[in-house]
């Protein structure tokens, strides 16, 4: 990192400029991280549902009628 730009990024770290902070940055790519997981998560249920309503379907595949 340059000169100036750690300058710049202390200020704003300060609040002395507009701009993103690290904390605030980091905090931005956790929360990220944490919704990409979250989605994952929703897919694998969201499939496992679908899954097993069409196993528990009349006739398809079941002895019972």
């Amino acid at each position: 990192m340059t000169l100036f730009k750690w300058l710049r990024q202390a200020d704003i770290d300060a609040g002395a400029e507009p701009g993103v902070s690290r904390t605030e940055a980091a905090e931005l790519r956790e929360a990220r991280k944490r919704i990409r997981l979250l989605e994952q998560e929703n897919e694998v249920l969201r499939r496992a549902a679908a899954y097993l309503s069409q196993a528990n379907l009349p006739g398809k595949g079941s002895t019972r009628s």
